[in-house]
């Protein structure tokens, strides 16, 4: 089944353009409105690029959602903060949302997904209060429907590493201190010898999320480092099982039909 890609300009912030590039297959029913998935990539706020899940979204065009891979602002182009890249977070959801109808998606089933940094910042789009978009409007707001991550940072305080980078209070971006009621529900692939993320914490955050009364999975990937997930990377085995154990994930919600094909 072929699948074509293709890039647009979501967001431009002085005079630079942010790009989303869509996957979408060939075959579809013109009138059907489909799931959506947008991926955002890792690279702790600094560098990284929305390559990393071509992969994910060829797989889940192919499984008949509209699949997305975004940039957002990073230290190392736009010398800027986590706080930039969660605002962009929110933007990429409203601008899906705000163009669903000509995309063919329903608007109420649009999933949130990334690693590490990107986990962060698209588990921010559904738990963090305020930092909305500065120039896209957002009727429908921007919160996704179900969020899929991958060893995500979940606490911004902890690490004085991380708290460092933070042009503002890291307390104000720390999913772990804004654990609510009512969060979409999540799915969590980590590996327990991740030395960069410690599995403790998104065990505690799991926890927690579940402890308010609200859906958390959480898949432990044992003796796995950082970034175990990605394609390419030990011989795809977790690539494989990370995407179809999300595959049946979103079955189970309703944004997707059948049997993984993977």
């Amino acid at each position: 089944m072929k699948v074509n890609k293709r890039q647009e300009v979501y967001k431009t912030h002085r005079k630079k353009e942010l790009y989303i590039y869509i996957f979408e297959s060939e075959k579809r029913n013109g009138n059907e409105l489909l799931s959506a998935i947008v991926f955002f990539h890792g690279g702790g706020w600094f560098s990284g690029s929305p390559m990393q899940f071509f992969p994910h979204c060829e797989y889940f065009a192919k499984r008949g959602m509209i699949a997305f891979s975004a940039e957002y602002r990073i230290r190392s182009k736009h010398r800027t903060s986590p706080i930039e890249s969660v605002i962009d977070g929110k933007s990429v959801i409203c601008w899906i949302r705000n163009h669903s109808l000509e995309l063919g998606i329903d608007s109420n089933k649009i999933i949130a997904a990334g690693g590490s940094a990107g986990g962060h910042v698209a588990l921010c789009s559904a738990i963090i209060e305020g930092y909305e978009p500065e120039s896209i409007d957002c009727p429908m707001g921007s919160k996704p429907n179900a969020l899929v991550l991958f060893n995500p940072v979940v606490d911004t305080v902890s690490d004085p590493r991380i708290a460092g980078l933070i042009k503002g209070d890291a307390m104000d971006i720390s999913p772990i201190h804004h654990i609510k009621k009512d969060l979409p529900p999540i799915i969590i692939f980590h590996g327990t010898s991740d030395k960069i993320i410690p599995f403790k914490d998104v065990e505690l955050f799991s926890t927690k999320v579940k402890e308010m009364g609200n859906f958390c999975e959480l898949v432990a990937f044992e003796r796995k480092g950082h970034a175990f997930f990605n394609y390419g990377v030990y011989k795809n085995k977790p690539y494989y099982e990370t995407v179809r154990a999300t595959d049946k994930f979103l079955s189970v919600l309703g944004y997707l039909k059948s049997e993984p094909v993977i």
